[in-house]
């Protein structure tokens, strides 16, 4: 009996406490439900596996069969692994690999949207097309293409082989290197690490982490860098690019937010992942007149076209669809019973969605040759003829609804946020049509008004309060007039507590409210999906460009956080920001231990080296307190630390402006 009752309790002290567990309210609401259903989630498993302290710390090494490894966190030079490796080689290599795999998923991407776009080109993909060539003139330009008096197709076709040698090429300078500002590229010109293609970094790396190969965690450091910046201005900007081009350059829209974007009288579908072709093509599906009739004779009123994760964040951002949640909530919205069919791709799709959808009558859908799911039907997504695979979803979907058999309930909330801040629209927003730059940034910046700039981006975690970080992170930094861009889940954790909007100006500081109000805009600045940091990299480019805030990358008054990151891609993601030179903050957990010569070098040695640095800390006021004393930082070295006065120009003022 006394087992028992000891069993009893350990299992009652697992129990998901629901409300510490995330502050978003309609996953709590579904949470809820799936206990009452004895449906379990990843917020349940969470609970019930308690994460390997000893891996979570990067103190062990199964890179051969003399191991695993397993060094002492505590004390992590008081031995060596079998083959002698110390601490801060098994470190470096297993950081290496958390940074190829990151790097490798973007670059797999983008290297997946060129070739659609090659096709479509080449008039052998007809499905879709060119639809922004305005754009694709002017990145061609950009690299050096000739653009003066040339057609769309011929450009097209040069601009397709140059962007291969992102990936392909094994000497060199990637493209997209002329973007990188002058100084910047400098640096990484001294330091050795210019990423050459895609390919070779990725490949290098790994093989430089195998045993025997590489063992010096400063030389493997540095090819880190070059394969994480092989992916921030390589993969990620390439995908970012030729996604604009293919289907359109977002520009801000309105649209709603949060699991209340489900209609109970519609057939709901929803489609997850990070490639925006499937999601292009169920556009075009859900609305066909005859399959929406097949949807009102199955009694439905008509087709609820809804997005979730990344790809919904680019659907929203061009179409307005709305957007039901992010990562962590993928489960929970198919607890609501009135989802009838997810389709997904690829990337951050949890294999327990298909056991859930099982639990619910859900139709589970995977599409691409990368990502099949034990249990899930597939069905391929053939680019030639996209409508084959998102025609038999939304039919299949239709089925479903009409044999719903299981009690529906729908939370009703959502928000409504604006979205869509692509690099061409910001700057048009700040200067216009006729005299579009971010100069009126930088002014901003300089005089005070606004601090500096934050990205806060990533992917939400079980480990940790789901959206509370995000939330009160950003929250602190507008009102410390800081301006913040953002990316991939973040953006949704954002979006669904109002601060997406223009009108969430109030929260913010004097000065950024007084520029969130002149131009109309939010103080939250939503970019797009997780890939799309890309174009946070641009930005910061072009304020270099501008002028004013110093020569290099390194020298702005920004930041970057990923408060509840869980993938490989954010480490990715976070070494090519601290190899552009930004500091970057992450929270939940870093694999790394404390006061290692890796870990010094990680977060102090590559900023004295021109880079940026890695940060650290799960209190998000901490978080914000560090990277505003680094925006203050670096402030203090521009020299536009002091208070300036404001002045108001009258119009003779602006005319003598002007005319200088």
């Amino acid at each position: 009996m006394e087992k028992t009752k000891e069993g009893k309790a350990k299992k009652e002290a697992k129990k998901l406490n629901i409300r510490e567990a995330t502050i978003c309210e309609t996953t709590a609401q579904m949470l809820e439900k799936a206990e009452r259903d004895g449906v379990e989630t990843s917020f349940h498993r969470a609970v019930d596996m308690k994460p390997c302290p000893i891996g979570a710390q990067s103190a062990c090494c199964k890179h051969c069969a003399m191991g695993p490894c397993r060094l002492n966190a505590k004390d992590p030079y008081a031995k060596t692994g079998v083959c002698g490796a110390t601490i801060d080689t098994i470190e470096s290599r297993n950081f290496a690999r958390m940074v190829a795999t990151g790097a490798a998923a973007h670059t797999d991407h983008g290297m997946a949207m060129l070739d659609l776009f090659r096709e479509v080109v080449h008039g052998n993909i007809t499905d879709y097309r060119i639809k922004d060539p305005i754009k694709l003139q002017d990145v061609a330009a950009e690299i050096g293409i000739e653009v003066e008096g040339r057609s769309i197709e011929d450009i097209a076709n040069d601009f397709y082989s140059e962007l291969e040698r992102t990936y392909t090429q094994v000497e060199g300078e990637i493209p997209f290197m002329k973007r990188v500002p002058e100084k910047t590229l400098e640096t990484w010109r001294k330091q050795g690490v210019v990423p050459r293609g895609a390919m070779r970094e990725v490949m290098e790396l790994l093989h430089r982490t195998h045993i025997g190969v590489d063992q010096d965690y400063e030389n493997i450091t540095k090819q880190i860098n070059r394969c994480a910046l092989s992916d921030g201005w390589g993969g990620s900007m390439v995908a970012t690019e030729i996604s604009d081009i293919l289907f359109g350059t977002p520009t801000p829209v309105r649209t709603e937010v949060d699991m209340g974007v489900l209609k109970e009288d519609h057939v709901n579908i929803i489609i997850h992942g990070h490639e925006p072709n499937l999601f292009e093509s169920m556009l075009d599906s859900v609305n066909d007149p005859s399959l929406i009739r097949a949807a009102k004779d199955a009694g439905a009123e008509g087709i609820n076209l809804v997005g979730m994760c990344c790809s919904g964040l680019e659907m929203l951002s061009r179409h307005g669809i709305p957007h039901a949640g992010n990562f962590q909530s993928t489960e929970e919205v198919i607890v609501t019973g009135a989802v009838d069919a997810m389709g997904v791709d690829i990337q951050c799709i949890k294999q327990g969605l298909s056991s859930v959808a099982d639990c619910y009558g859900t139709r589970f859908f995977t599409t691409n040759p990368r990502c099949h799911i034990e249990g899930a039907e597939h069905i391929a997504l053939d680019e030639h003829n996209p409508r084959k695979c998102t025609d038999a979803i939304v039919e299949m979907g239709i089925v479903r609804f009409k044999n719903r058999k299981l009690p529906v309930e729908i939370p009703q909330k959502k928000t409504t946020s604006v979205m869509g801040f692509s690099h061409e629209y910001i700057n048009y927003m700040l200067g216009g049509t006729f005299r579009s730059s971010y100069t009126p940034l930088n002014d901003n910046i300089i005089n005070g008004r606004i601090r500096g700039v934050a990205g806060v981006v990533g992917c939400t975690n079980p480990r940790i309060k789901h959206d509370w970080v995000h939330v009160e992170l950003v929250k602190e930094l507008i009102r410390n007039d800081v301006l913040v861009l953002q990316t991939g889940c973040s953006q949704i954790s954002l979006a669904k507590a109002g601060l997406c909007t223009p009108e969430a100006a109030h929260l913010a500081g004097a000065g950024l409210r007084e520029v969130c109000e002149t131009v109309g805009m939010p103080p939250v600045l939503g970019l797009g999906a997780c890939v799309d940091n890309s174009r946070i990299l641009i930005a910061a480019a072009e304020m270099v460009k501008v002028g004013g805030l110093g020569d290099s990358i390194a020298d702005l008054p920004a930041a970057g956080a990923a408060p509840e990151w869980m993938s490989e891609k954010a480490i990715s993601i976070g070494q090519y920001f601290v190899a552009s030179g930004v500091y970057t903050v992450f929270g939940v957990t870093f694999p790394i231990i404390e006061e290692t010569k890796f870990h010094k070098l990680l977060f102090d040695g590559l900023e004295e080296l021109g880079f940026g640095k890695w940060g650290f800390t799960i209190d998000p006021y901490e978080m914000a307190r560090m990277m505003i004393e680094h925006i203050d930082k670096k402030r203090k070295a521009l020299g536009i630390d002091k208070a300036r006065e404001r002045v108001l120009f009258d119009m003779a003022a602006r005319r003598d402006l002007e005319a200088a």
